[in-house]
């Protein structure tokens, strides 16, 4: 069985973004089920895929919007308009839909497309019609579309987020309507999109690795709590805001807070701990320089990769409970806490008590194996009976 996994950003071994580390775990759990994968898409400049003999190249892509000028936000808000797009998928239409029908040739026969998140899928969607589809929906983008609007402070990032989300909510409707079957990241997005009747869809459970970490090794702490993620991704920004501004306050000035990623735009604390320290050659390692994590999601669906990564790593957590969807075992050293001061005090006990690390190989095995078990599922629903997976 033969497969095109449609996606905006082709795997190249070095995912920087959850959106990347997702698209991994599924192309290779469909691959651990005994499916051809062929992907197609667009890369990032300067990168090459991780798979150049399964991977066809579209061109080269940076999406950020946070990377372009107003002028060119502008001009990107100004093909939308024109196209009927939204801003996101616009930002791909860089070539046109007969150069992707005519790469899906040279693919050659194919059983069926994966239509990976709906960006990509809406800039070229009248290209994927005549083969089954499945289509992973990795956030229910209208609903955060609509969160970014309410949290923006400038006019035309209110106007922006206002106008995908109308967008997005028909888009994402017809996507679930078309499809064969649906993949969420998170069981609440089946019954946000509609899709929660047995047999039309399934939440994915994720891993962000390959291959369980080691259990637990002693660490260097380097601060008390260690924070990593695109912050310019606008739902992981209000929960950085969230943070700073409710959080952090309650902290003592002691408290070592660093935080790491790419940030986009203006951003301070006036809390004495709280160090920006930008780009970190190696994730892992830094967030296992923290006594604690803190999950700050509050924004936004589908899953936290964050979240996961630090379940597989054994490490202390304390969690809103936005940031635990799409996990259904939440491990014995995570504290859950949605109050500001709760979650500050909880910070506090566990950097404290640190290091209070445990095995992660157990979560990795469950994310995984129940992964490959929902699958199937959709496998089932393409007719894709020849798999290793129906043996």
């Amino acid at each position: 069985m033969h497969l095109v996994f449609a996606t905006s950003i082709v795997p190249d071994g070095a995912p920087s973004t959850g959106y990347e580390i997702a698209n991994a775990a599924i192309v290779d759990a469909l691959r651990r089920a005994g499916i051809r994968v062929t992907i197609l898409g667009f890369s990032w400049p300067g990168r090459i895929p991780a798979d150049p003999q399964n991977t066809l190249v579209l061109g080269s892509v940076d999406v950020r919007t946070d990377n372009a000028s107003f002028r060119q936000k502008l001009t990107w808000l100004g093909r939308a308009v024109r196209a009927g797009l939204t801003f996101s998928s616009i930002k791909l239409r860089v070539v046109s839909p007969e150069a992707v029908r005519l790469a899906l040739e040279t693919i050659g026969p194919a059983d069926g497309y994966i239509l990976n998140s709906v960006q990509f899928a809406a800039a070229y969607e009248e290209v994927f019609e005549g083969k089954p589809t499945i289509f992973v929906a990795h956030n229910v983008e209208h609903r955060s579309a609509a969160e970014n609007a309410v949290a923006s402070k400038g006019l035309f990032q209110r106007t922006l987020f206002a106008r995908e989300a109308r967008l997005l909510r028909e888009i994402e409707a017809r996507l679930c309507r078309k499809a064969r079957f649906v993949f969420t990241l998170a069981e609440e997005d089946r019954h946000a999109l509609g899709v929660a009747e047995e047999g039309k869809s399934a939440f994915l459970p994720l891993v962000t690795r390959h291959s369980p970490a080691p259990g637990p090794v002693p660490r260097s702490l380097a601060c008390d709590a260690a924070l990593i993620g695109t912050w310019s991704w606008q739902p992981n920004r209000i929960g950085l805001d969230w943070f700073l501004d409710e959080v952090v306050p309650h902290l003592p000035p002691h408290f070592r807070i660093h935080i790491a990623g790419r940030v986009g735009g203006a951003i301070k604390s006036a809390h004495p701990g709280v160090t920006f320290v930008g780009r970190v050659p190696d994730a892992t390692e830094f967030v296992r320089s923290g006594a604690v994590i803190p999950l700050i999601s509050t924004a936004g669906s589908g899953v936290q990769i964050k979240t996961i990564e630090t379940f597989e790593l054994g490490l202390p957590s304390v969690a809103t409970t936005r940031s635990l969807r799409g996990i259904e075992a939440v491990p014995p050293n995570c504290i859950v806490a949605d109050d500001p001061r709760a979650f500050a005090r909880a910070l506090e006990q566990a950097a404290q008590a640190a290091p209070r690390d445990i095995d992660g190989r157990a979560f990795f095995e469950g994310q995984r194996n129940a992964l490959d078990r929902q699958i199937v599922l959709g496998l089932e629903a393409l007719g894709c009976v020849g798999s290793r997976a129906f043996a």
